[in-house]
């Protein structure tokens, strides 16, 4: 395991950061990727065999200048994404929705069709997808981001047609109700109180690290084996909808 390399992709925080902690514990070669130099720097510095690379995925020369630097690469985590306002159709701005469709999806087209190529010139590649549960379910107020997600989504069923047979696994994690350090804070614009409801009296969300659990235990599975879409939630958490509180 010594000798396979990761990519990990939005790995200054949350998942990512979580992810690629748990990767290097699984013997993995990490290079984390973020737009946060300092923090991915200081991440790596912590980190066997790790290196750490600024990069914006949205930003499709520099991330073909990224894959450049490469010399192999065995998995590859498109963990980059997020959400921005909770307006409806009828008023949200384009501009949020052209932002999270750029991250979401584009990020994720630009990191796999530039590293697709090692990947298969490693015998034995993985492309992760982390989608949202708001990849296969709606709800009032997200039309954007679920938009997005469900973008992630497809990509991930169709790439996995048009690989197989070819050595390289495509894996989609889609994680219910996660509350990390800034998801919901992000999504409305630095409001604290109202990032803070979003997970007013529920005991246990699920942490950066559950999910990052989840990504390597799935990238870890016996290289015949493909978890072509596993979904997670907290407990309480029985869809996008119903999630117990104890107010």
């Amino acid at each position: 395991m010594s000798t396979r390399t990761a990519v990990v992709t939005g790995a200054s925080s949350g998942i990512g950061a979580a992810t690629a902690r748990q990767l290097a514990a699984a013997g993995y070669r990490v290079v984390l990727t973020a737009r946060r130099k300092e923090r991915i720097a200081a991440l790596a510095a912590e980190l066997p065999e790790a290196t750490a690379y600024a990069l914006d995925v949205t930003d499709r020369a520099a991330v073909d200048a990224f894959a450049a630097t490469l010399e192999s690469c065995h998995l590859l985590v498109n963990n980059a994404g997020g959400a921005l306002g909770t307006d409806p159709v009828a008023t949200a701005d384009p501009a949020d929705w052209r932002a999270m469709y750029e991250v979401n999806v584009l990020g994720a087209l630009h990191m796999t069709q530039a590293l697709l190529p090692a990947l298969k010139e490693s015998g034995d590649g993985t492309v992760v997808l982390v989608s949202s549960t708001a990849g296969l379910a709606t709800y009032e107020g997200g039309g954007g981001y679920v938009a997005a997600k469900h973008g992630a989504h497809v990509m991930a069923e169709t790439l996995r047609l048009e690989l197989c047979g070819q050595p390289v696994r495509v894996i989609e994690i889609a994680p219910g109700m996660v509350k990390t350090e800034g998801f919901a804070l992000t999504r409305f614009g630095g409001d604290q109180a109202k990032a803070d409801a979003v997970y007013a009296g529920v005991a246990e969300p699920l942490t950066a690290e559950d999910v990052a659990d989840t990504i390597t235990w799935a990238v870890t599975r016996p290289s015949h084996v493909n978890i072509d879409l596993l979904v997670l939630r907290p407990r309480a958490q029985a869809s996008n909808y119903k999630v117990h509180r104890e107010l």
